[in-house]
C-alpha cells in the first residue's frame, strides 16, 4: 500500500472523491464534513449543521453538489461553492445509513434504519419512491453504474436487488390528457414504483455493504458472520459464487476496484485486505494498530482508493504506477504489461523485445520497479519487490528485438541493481550494508562495502555508485573505495544525470536538489506538491514535473512553469521544444512545449546577449512575470522594450536612466506625480532643462525657483518674481527676492504685507536709512529697537557651481543593449541621427521647436489654462504676453545614451556582510546589528556602558572631507591595515580605535591604582577593560586566548576591589567585615596584591578575637614570601594563635573546603553547590540570581545563552 495522504480526526463513517478535483469528503461521528485537498494535504472547508454522526456522503458527478445523511434522520444537499446547505430532504424515521447521487437522473437513494430505501428528486425536492422489503436497519444502497438497478444490504441477512425501471417512466412527463390520469390513479392507488428482482440469502449475520461490479454481473458483499461473498445474476436469477474467508472480525465495506480483477474489503478487525476476484484468493492485508475500519471509497478515475477508520481517514495507492524505464541515447527501454519494450525516439517506433515478471504471482507490487540498461553488451537489468526485491538480468542479441525466442533470464536476490561498467553490475546487499559486483554470467567478481547505512544504489557515471540513506547522498568510488562527495538531502527518490554527467538532479518528495558530480550543491527548489520526474534539455535546463505541472529550473535557481498537466506523466527526454514521456499505462507520449521564455532567462543568466535581441525581435515574449523578472535581475532597459503601458514604461525608463522615453510617457501620462518623478530623476542626471520642463509642468514654483538660484540664473529668478506677485503669492514673492539679493524688493514686499516693524527693521539694517525714517514716521511709539553691539550683513545667494547649463555628465560605457534596441523603442532618436555624433554623454542643448532657449518661465501656463484658472478665481496673467505654447525641450541624440551610474554598494554594508564581529557592525555605524551579535555572542542586555564606545568606534572608522561649500562633506572609510599596495576594489576592514596594547596598558596602571590603595580609580580601570573586550579585534588565535585570559583577571579584580569596597562602607558589623575581607584572599590575584588582601584579613581577624581564622591567614601569608615587616607581624599572630586556637565569633568562611564568591551576594558556593555564571566575565552566582544583570561586568544578563566570545577573524575561518 502507497499512503499517500492521512488525516487525523473523529472516527471517519463516509467517504465521497470528487470526479474532477483532487479532493475528498470525510463525514465524521462527531457531525462534521470535512473537505480535504488530498494533493496538497490542506483542510479546505468544514460544514457542521448535523446533530449527531454523520454517516454518509457523496459528491454530484458534474454539479457543485454533494448530499449527506446522519443520524438526525435527514439528508442534505450542499453546494461547495457557496459554503452552504441548498435544502434538506424528510421522511426517514431512523438514522440514515447511506446516501448516493443517481450518475444520470437527479436521484439520490438512501438507505436507513427505518428500514426502508428511499429514492429522491433533488431538483424537486420530494421523494420518488419508498423501497420497503427488509425487516431491519438496511447498512447501504446504491444505484447500479449503468443499469436500471438499486443493490441494499441489510442486518436481516439478505441482499436485495431492485429494479428502478418503472421510476424512468415515472420520471418522464406524461405526453397526453389518458397517461396523466392514469399516472394519477397509479398514485393514488399505490402503482408499483420499484420492485425486488433477486434476494440473495447466504449470510450468517447482518450484512454490512453489498457493491456491484462496474461492467459484469456480479455483486460483493460483506457481514458480521466475518465473511465477503460473491455473487453473480443474469435476467431471471441470482446466485452465490464463492465466499472469501480470512477476516477476524465484522466486514464493514467491500468494493471491485475499477481498473484491476480485484476486490477490495475493510472490516473491524483493523485490517484492509485484497483479493483476487478471479482466484478468489487473499493478496495482501494491510493492518493498523489501533484503528477499526469502516468505509472504503475509489476514486473513479484514477487509481486511488481511500479508507475510513477510528481515528481520521487514508487515501492509498494499492500498487506504484510509475512505468521502470531507461534512457540510452535515443533508445527508450520500459516495462508495460508484462513485455520489456524499445522505443526508439527519432522515428517514434516501439517494439516488445523479451516477456519480463514470471506470471501467477500471488501478491501485488510485482511490476518492475527499476530498469539499468548496458549499450555495449545490449543488456538489461530489472529490478522489482518479488520475495523482497530480485533482479533479473537479459541479454538482447542486437538482431533480436522484435522475437521472443530468447534464453532465460538470470535472477538474484537484492532490492536494488545497477550497471556501473560495460559488462559489470552492482547489487546492493542491504543486511551487510555492502554491493556485489557482478559479470554478465552473474557471478560475484568482487565485494565492497559501503560508506553509509545504504538503502538504494544509483549510477554515478562508470566505477561509481551514488549511495542513498534517509537523509543524505554519496558518490563512491568503487575501484579506489572513496567517497568523492557527500550531501545531506532529503530522503531521494529519483536520480537524473545531465548528458555530460557534469550535473545531476535529485529528486525527492517534495523538493529537487541540483548539484555537480561531486555533490557539490547548486540550487534547490521545493514543490508542495509531489515531484514526479525530470529530464535535462541540451542547454543544461532541468524540466521536471509535478502532479499538475511541467516546469523548468535553471542553474541559478530561477523557476517558472511551462503548462499544466490533466494527468501525471514521467518525463523520459527533452529535445528542442519536445517533451517525450511515459503516461501511468505505460504508453508513449510526445508534448510539444513552448521553451522561449527558459530560454530568455537562460540567455540572459549566460550573457548571450545577441539571443537575448533576437528573441526580443522575434518572439511573442511579454507578461508582466518577465518583465518582473527582467527588473529583478537589473535589465530594466530590456524589460522597457516589452512594454506598452505607458506607466510601467515610465516606471522602467526612470529604474534605466533613460530620461528621453521617460519624458515621452510622461506627457502621455501627464500626472502631477510622474512629473515629479522625472525631475527627481533628471536632477540626478543633472539635465537643469527637463528638470526645469518636470516643475513647469507641475506649476512647482517653489523648485523652479530653488533650481534658477542653484544654476545662477537671476534673469529667470526675476520672472519667478514677477510670477509670485502677479499670483499674490507673499512668501513667493519674499522668497525670490530673498534669493536675488533685493533688499528693496523685500522691504517693499514686507511693507505690502503690514508687516511695518520688519520692514523698518530690515531696511534699517541694510542701511536704506530714507525708507526708515518713513516707516518709522508710519509706525510712530511702536519702532523696534535693534540690537545693540552686532554688526548687520547682507545675506546674498551662494555662488552657483554651475552656472545656467547640464551638469557634465559621467562618461561611461555604452550599455550592452544600448543601438540595438533603439530601432525598437518608441520615442527614441532615429539611428541616422544618433550615428551622426559619436561623441556621447555630453552636456544636453535645450532647443524647442522655434529655435528658443527651452524654458522660457513666462511661457509656464498655457492659453487653455489660463481660463481654467480665471474660473476658480485666480489670477490674471494677460498682461504678461505669453507666447501660445511651449515645446517640450528635445533631448540631444547624444543624450540617449546616456546611463546613470550604478550606486556602489556602502562601505558600511560591505563591512556589515562580511564580518561576525560586533566592533567591526559598531564601526559601520550598524549599531542595531552590533548589539545583536553581542547578545547572540556573549549574553549582553545592558548596552549603556557600551554607548559611547559604539559612537567613538563608529567616528574613528571615518573621515570626513569638505567639498564646495554648497555640498555635504564626504564621508571616507578608513580601513584597518591599509596600504597603498592594496588593491583599490577590495575594501578591508574598519580601522578600530580600540585595541589589545591599550588594555595593556589600562591593566599595569589598574595593578598600580591597586598597591596604592585607590581602590574606587582601580575599579574604574578594571571594569573599563571588562566594557572595552566586546569590542576589541585582534589577528591571532594566540592573542584571542590572550584577551580571554585578561576577561578572567579583569573579573576576579573587580570582586575583589567591590567586596574591598563594601567591607569599608560597613562600620558596625564586624563579622561581615571579616568575612569579606576572608573572600577578598580567595579572588584570584597577583602575589603583591595578595599579600596586602592577606595582611588586611589577618589583622581584622585578630583584632577581633578570631585567633585561628587569624593563624590561618598568616601562614598563608608567610608562604608568599613577604617582605621583613609583613612576615614578623605574621609570626607574632601565629604565636598568639598557638596559645588560644579560637574564634570568638562564627564566619560563613571555611577556607579548608574550596569555593567561589557569588558575586552579587558575596556569600561563599562551596564545592559541589548549585551555582549559575555571567556568560560573559563567568563570574559564579547562587542560583537566585538568575536571569538578573551580572553584578560584575554590568553587561550580561546571568545564566543567559550565549556562543561565546568572538574577538578575531581567525576564529570563524
Amino acid at each position: 500500500m502507497l499512503t499517500k495522504f492521512e488525516t487525523k480526526s473523529n472516527r471517519v463513517k463516509g467517504l465521497s472523491f470528487h470526479t474532477k478535483r483532487p479532493w475528498i469528503l470525510a463525514s465524521l461521528h462527531s457531525g462534521v464534513i470535512q473537505l480535504w485537498d488530498y494533493r496538497m494535504g490542506t483542510l479546505i472547508d468544514r460544514f457542521d449543521e448535523h446533530d449527531g454522526p454523520v454517516r454518509g456522503v457523496h459528491f454530484h458527478m458534474s454539479q457543485p453538489l454533494f448530499v449527506s445523511g446522519g443520524d438526525d434522520y435527514k439528508i442534505k444537499v450542499w453546494n461547495y461553492k457557496l459554503h452552504r446547505c441548498l435544502f434538506t430532504l424528510l421522511g426517514h424515521l431512523d438514522y440514515i445509513r447511506t446516501v448516493q447521487f443517481h450518475h444520470e437522473h437527479p436521484w439520490i437513494v438512501s438507505a436507513s434504519d427505518d428500514q426502508t430505501i428511499r429514492i429522491w428528486n433533488w431538483q424537486s425536492r420530494t421523494c420518488i419512491s419508498v423501497l420497503t422489503g427488509h425487516n431491519h436497519y438496511v447498512m447501504c444502497a446504491s444505484f447500479h453504474p449503468k443499469e436500471d438497478l438499486v443493490v441494499s444490504a441489510s442486518l436481516d441477512q439478505t441482499v436485495r436487488v431492485w429494479d428502478i425501471g418503472s421510476l424512468k417512466k415515472k420520471g418522464a412527463s406524461p405526453a397526453d390528457d389518458i397517461l396523466r390520469l392514469s399516472q394519477m390513479n397509479t398514485d393514488l392507488f399505490g402503482g408499483v414504483d420499484a420492485v425486488v428482482k433477486y434476494v440473495l440469502e447466504g449470510h450468517d449475520r447482518g450484512v454490512n455493504w453489498a457493491a456491484f461490479h462496474p461492467t459484469l454481473p456480479l455483486i460483493v458483499s460483506g457481514a458480521d458472520d466475518r465473511q465477503v461473498k460473491l455473487w453473480r445474476m443474469n435476467d431471471t436469477k441470482a446466485w452465490e459464487v464463492d465466499t472469501l474467508r480470512g477476516h477476524m472480525n465484522n466486514v464493514s465495506c467491500v468494493m471491485f476496484h475499477a481498473k484491476q480483477d480485484i476486490i477490495v474489503s475493510n472490516s473491524e478487525d483493523k485490517s484492509i485486505r485484497v483479493w483476487d476476484a478471479t482466484k478468489r484468493t487473499g493478496l495482501q492485508t494491510f493492518r493498523r494498530e489501533h484503528d477499526r475500519f469502516w468505509i472504503l471509497a475509489a476514486h473513479p478515475e484514477i487509481n486511488l482508493l481511500a479508507a475510513g477508520h477510528d481515528s481520521g481517514m487514508i487515501v492509498f495507492k494499492l500498487e506504484r504506477e510509475r512505468p521502470a524505464f531507461a534512457v540510452s541515447g535515443d533508445s527508450l527501454f520500459y516495462a508495460k504489461d508484462r513485455f520489456l519494450r524499445y522505443y526508439d525516439f527519432s522515428t517514434q517506433k516501439e517494439t516488445q523485445i523479451v516477456p519480463i515478471r514470471r506470471p501467477g504471482s500471488t501478491t501485488l507490487n510485482q511490476c518492475p520497479r527499476t530498469l539499468s540498461y548496458s549499450p555495449t553488451e545490449n543488456a538489461v537489468l530489472i529490478c522489482s519487490d518479488v520475495d523482497g526485491g530480485t533482479y533479473e538480468l537479459y541479454q538482447i542479441p542486437k538482431d533480436s528485438i522484435g522475437r521472443s525466442d530468447l534464453q532465460e533470464a538470470k535472477r538474484g536476490p537484492g532490492s536494488s541493481a545497477i550497471f556501473v561498467a560495460r559488462n559489470r553490475f552492482a547489487v546492493l546487499d542491504k543486511s551487510n550494508n555492502q554491493v556485489l559486483i557482478k559479470n554478465l554470467k552473474n557471478e560475484v567478481v568482487k565485494k565492497s562495502g559501503l560508506p553509509v547505512p545504504t538503502d538504494a544504489i544509483f549510477y554515478a557515471g562508470t566505477g561509481n555508485l551514488l549511495c542513498r540513506s534517509d537523509d543524505r547522498v554519496v558518490v563512491f568510488d568503487l575501484q579506489q573505495r572513496l567517497v568523492l562527495g557527500d550531501l545531506q538531502t532529503p530522503f531521494v527518490k529519483y536520480v537524473v544525470w545531465s548528458s555530460d554527467m557534469e550535473s545531476v538532479a535529485l529528486l525527492s518528495k517534495h523538493s529537487i536538489i541540483i548539484t555537480s558530480k561531486k555533490l557539490v550543491h547548486q540550487c534547490t527548489f521545493h514543490e508542495t506538491i509531489r515531484v514526479k520526474s525530470g529530464a535535462w534539455d541540451e542547454n543544461g535546463v532541468f524540466i521536471y514535473t509535478t502532479l499538475n505541472h511541467i516546469k523548468y529550473c535553471l542553474p541559478n535557481g530561477d523557476s517558472g512553469i511551462i503548462r499544466t498537466l490533466d494527468v501525471p506523466i514521467y518525463l523520459t527526454k527533452v529535445s528542442g521544444n519536445k517533451i517525450f514521456c511515459l503516461d501511468r499505462d505505460g504508453k508513449n507520449k510526445t508534448l510539444v512545449i513552448d521553451a522561449t521564455e527558459y530560454i530568455f532567462k537562460l540567455s540572459l543568466l549566460r550573457k548571450r546577449y545577441d539571443h537575448v535581441m533576437s528573441m526580443i525581435r522575434n518572439s511573442q515574449l511579454c507578461g508582466e512575470a518577465v518583465i518582473a523578472y527582467l527588473q529583478q535581475k537589473g535589465f530594466p532597459e530590456v524589460a522597457l522594450h516589452f512594454v506598452k503601458d505607458e506607466k510601467t514604461r515610465f516606471n522602467l525608463a526612470i529604474e534605466s536612466g533613460n530620461i528621453q522615453i521617460a519624458v515621452a510617457s510622461a506627457k502621455e501620462i501627464d500626472d502631477k506625480d510622474h512629473w515629479y518623478r522625472l525631475g527627481v530623476e533628471a536632477l540626478r542626471q543633472g539635465n537643469a532643462g527637463i528638470v526645469e520642463y518636470a516643475y513647469q509642468r507641475t506649476k512647482n514654483f517653489e523648485r523652479l525657483s530653488f533650481l534658477y538660484l542653484i544654476n545662477g540664473n537671476l534673469e529667470k529668478l526675476s520672472k519667478m518674481l514677477k510670477i509670485a506677485e502677479v499670483k499674490n503669492d507673499v512668501m513667493g514673492q519674499f522668497h525670490n527676492a530673498l534669493y536675488l539679493g533685493d533688499i528693496q524688493e523685500r522691504v517693499k514686499i514686507l511693507e505690502n504685507a503690514g508687516h511695518l516693524p520688519l520692514a523698518y527693521v530690515t531696511a534699517s539694517v541694510h542701511g536704506l536709512h530714507d525708507v526708515a525714517e518713513r516707516l518709522a514716521a508710519e509706525l510712530g511709539d511702536d519702532v523696534p529697537s535693534l540690537p545693540e553691539g552686532k554688526k548687520p550683513s547682507l545675506l546674498m545667494p551662494p555662488a552657483p557651481v554651475i552656472c545656467c547649463g547640464d551638469w557634465p555628465l559621467l562618461r561611461v560605457m555604452k550599455g550592452i543593449f544600448e543601438g540595438g534596441f533603439d530601432s525598437t523603442g518608441r520615442g527614441v532618436v532615429d539611428e541616422e541621427e544618433e550615428g551622426a555624433d559619436g561623441d556621447w554623454g555630453e552636456d544636453l542643448d535645450m532647443v524647442d521647436a522655434d529655435g528658443l532657449q527651452n524654458g522660457d518661465v513666462t511661457a509656464i501656463l498655457e492659453d487653455g489654462e489660463v481660463a481654467e484658472d480665471n474660473e476658480e478665481g485666480g489670477w490674471d496673467l494677460e498682461d504678461l504676453e505669453l507666447p501660445p505654447e511651449v515645446e517640450t525641450p528635445r533631448v540631444n541624440a547624444r543624450s540617449s545614451v546616456f546611463v546613470a551610474p550604478t550606486p556602489g554598494m556602502p562601505v558600511s554594508q560591505i563591512w556589515t556582510q562580511r564580518s561576525s564581529l560586533a566592533a567591526d557592525h559598531a564601526a559601520a555605524g550598524n549599531f542595531d546589528t552590533a548589539m545583536r551579535l553581542l547578545s547572540r555572542q556573549l549574553g549582553i542586555r545592558n548596552f549603556t556602558p557600551l554607548k559611547s564606545m559604539f559612537l567613538d568606534l563608529h567616528t574613528g572608522s571615518h573621515s570626513y572631507l569638505r567639498a564646495f561649500s554648497s555640498a555635504p562633506v564626504v564621508s571616507l572609510a578608513v580601513e584597518r591595515g591599509w596600504s597603498e599596495s592594496s588593491s583599490p576594489n577590495v575594501r578591508g576592514p574598519p580601522a578600530l580605535i580600540f585595541n589589545f596594547s591599550q588594555l595593556d596598558e589600562k591593566l599595569k596602571a589598574g595593578y598600580k591604582a591597586t598597591t596604592d590603595g585607590k581602590f574606587t580609580e582601580a575599579l574604574r580601570l578594571f571594569l573599563n577593560i571588562l566594557h572595552t573586550i566586546p569590542l576589541i579585534v585582534v589577528e591571532s588565535r594566540r592573542e584571542v586566548d590572550e584577551v580571554k585570559e585578561l576577561i578572567i583577571i579583569a573579573k576576579e579584580y573587580v570582586l575583589g576591589l567591590q567586596m574591598e569596597l563594601k567591607r569599608r562602607e560597613l562600620k558596625d558589623n564586624p563579622v561581615r567585615q571579616q568575612e569579606l575581607a576572608a573572600y577578598f584572599t580567595h579572588c584570584n590575584l597577583q602575589i603583591p596584591h595578595l599579600r596586602l588582601a592577606l595582611r588586611n584579613a589577618m589583622t581584622i581577624c585578630f583584632k577581633a578575637k578570631n585567633l585561628a581564622t587569624a593563624a590561618n591567614f598568616a601562614r598563608r601569608l608567610l608562604e608568599t614570601n613577604p617582605n621583613e615587616n609583613h612576615s614578623k607581624a605574621a609570626r607574632q599572630v601565629l604565636q598568639a594563635s598557638e596559645r588560644n586556637m579560637t574564634d570568638a565569633s562564627q564566619l560563613n568562611y571555611d577556607f579548608r573546603n574550596p569555593f567561589v564568591t557569588c558575586g552579587a551576594t558575596y556569600v561563599p558556593i562551596y564545592r559541589g553547590q548549585k551555582d549559575v555564571s555571567c556568560p560573559y566575565c563567568t563570574t559564579r552566582f547562587v542560583p537566585t540570581q538568575e536571569g538578573q544583570l551580572c553584578t560584575i561586568c554590568d553587561l550580561a544578563v546571568i545564566g543567559a545563552d550565549a556562543s561565546g566570545l568572538l574577538c578575531s577573524p581567525s576564529q570563524i575561518r
